[in-house]
């Protein structure tokens, strides 16, 4: 039997970024609470790069479930098989005692039990979406009401046995992109922290979007009546949305294309982060950039940008056009100081 202090762990949890990141504090617990234990994360591939090189992991173990799930032709329903049998062996090879499951959904519950590991934890059938993601779980807990979600992921450890201390995130570092994102404000001219506000027009949902008016208006106020630099990042879809503002808000600058690594260098390096209920946001947040959070169909209470120094604007009517820019000029100002 396996000594209770080192334990054989998984950490399910395959995405999206932002949840990934609130999910990290639970990897940092439990290596400061079992330091001998061996700890594993299964992980998206996107997502993956969030926890390269972390501190309290062993091993990151890759579940690429988004392509298996896109597989139509027989070609591809054939890798995606073969993909999903490798995966059950690596999981089974690794013997693990007990997984997490924190992601509370049917694929997660999937690759929660191919773990094979004797005790496997998860939140109970109230929480989330799929209340079937409670099936065979051995313990199952019901997480505080009205918390945020960082703290609902860390109650999963109780049954463990164990107290968290106050939350560690250990976001990536590259040196390569940290100096490409220094190299880049040079060249347009900016300095780090120097009322440097990023400005992150994209979300994962339409209903979370800020509309591109908002942004264009906020843009153009935040030179104007806070002296402040403004760049607009961008992503995957997003570069024409982050064009049309430049182009309206001259003394705005288009971010270059950024991965996650660059990404991450320039929230570092923002004084402040403008951002809807989306990854760049909760990224920002764990780096311990001040943000302020623009929420409209989701709950701040539960999603906010996570610790002290941040601001977060929830609409009144719930819907993202219900934000006027001046209360989101008001908030960066706030913050700039």
């Amino acid at each position: 039997m396996p000594s209770a202090d080192a334990p054989r762990v998984a950490l399910v949890k395959l995405s999206a970024l932002g949840d990934v990141v609130h999910a990290l504090p639970v990897a940092a617990a439990l290596r400061a609470a079992r330091p001998g234990a061996y700890l594993a994360w299964v992980v998206e591939r996107r997502e993956s790069a969030l926890l390269r090189g972390h501190p309290a992991l062993d091993a990151v173990i890759v579940a690429d479930t988004r392509s298996w799930r896109r597989a139509r032709t027989a070609d591809d329903l054939r890798a995606a098989l073969t993909g999903l049998r490798a995966l059950r062996r690596q999981l089974r090879r690794a013997r693990f005692d007990v997984a997490l499951d924190l992601q509370g959904l049917m694929k997660s519950r999937l690759i929660t039990a191919a773990c094979g590991a004797r005790r496997r934890i998860g939140f109970d059938a109230s929480w989330g979406s799929e209340p079937l993601h409670a099936v065979r779980l051995t313990d199952r807990v019901a997480p505080p009401t009205a918390r945020h979600v960082v703290e609902q992921y860390l109650a999963l450890l109780a049954p463990l046995g164990i107290t968290p201390g106050a939350p560690q995130f250990h976001l990536p570092v590259s040196a390569g992109a940290e100096a490409r994102i220094d190299e880049w404000l040079a060249s347009v001219g900016l300095k780090p922290h120097q009322r440097l506000v990023v400005l992150n027009p994209g979300a994962g949902r339409a209903d979370k979007l800020w509309p591109v008016g908002h942004l264009t208006t906020l843009a153009r106020r935040l030179a104007h009546d806070a002296a402040a630099h403004v760049v607009l990042t961008w992503g995957p879809g997003e570069e024409g949305t982050a064009r049309v503002v430049v182009a309206a808000a001259p003394s705005a600058v288009l971010a270059p294309p950024t991965d996650l690594d660059a990404l991450l260098a320039l929230l570092r390096r923002a004084s402040v982060v403008v951002a809807a209920d989306t990854g760049p946001l909760h990224m920002a947040a764990g780096l311990g950039t001040p943000c302020v959070g623009l929420y409209g169909p989701t709950s701040p209470a539960r999603n906010g940008p996570y610790g002290a120094g941040h601001r977060v604007l929830w609409s009144d009517d719930r819907t993202m056009a219900g934000l006027a820019p001046e209360a989101v000029l008001a908030a960066v100002s706030e913050l700039l100081g």
